[in-house]
């Protein structure tokens, strides 16, 4: 088309392929933007999905979700010595080792690491371990009370 005098048809070209080459840098920072967001779930969340948020992921990035999870499992599992270490239990650094909580639902016996039993009733109060009661603050057993 060049040779025959259609040098405009040379211009939309190279203005297509530009704007092709837009959309697909717009595209590839869009799906990394939600697997950062993804990664950030497993975090926040745990291990499991709610199943709200996974309602609006795809198939692809739930396996992707599933995999980043084994992954980092695995990980935990390698360091730490024979129980390996929760990466995911302190989010921020505790300013103390110790916590008080209430209970906000009946729970049960809870065993920490001296042996001791503690029975979690519904409104009751505990100074316990913090990294011991983490997991159960996250599932809304407990409640951390701020002095």
């Amino acid at each position: 088309e060049a040779k025959s005098g259609r040098t405009d048809l040379i211009f939309l070209i190279r203005f297509r392929h530009c704007c092709l080459l837009r959309n697909q840098r717009c595209v590839l920072a869009y799906l990394y933007d939600r697997l950062l967001r993804i990664r950030a779930l497993r975090w926040e969340c745990g291990s499991v999905l709610p199943n709200a948020v996974q309602f609006h992921m795809s198939a692809e990035e739930v396996e992707w979700f599933n995999r980043y999870k084994k992954s980092l499992a695995t990980y935990m599992r390698s360091v730490g010595g024979e129980e390996g270490l929760d990466l995911t239990q302190d989010i921020k650094p505790p300013k103390s080792l110790y916590i008080e909580v209430r209970c906000l639902r009946d729970y049960g016996e809870f065993e920490i690491d001296d042996g001791t039993t503690i029975l979690l009733k519904k409104n009751s109060q505990h100074f316990l371990p913090r990294w011991k009661c983490e997991q159960l603050i996250r599932q809304g057993v407990l409640e951390h009370i701020l002095s």
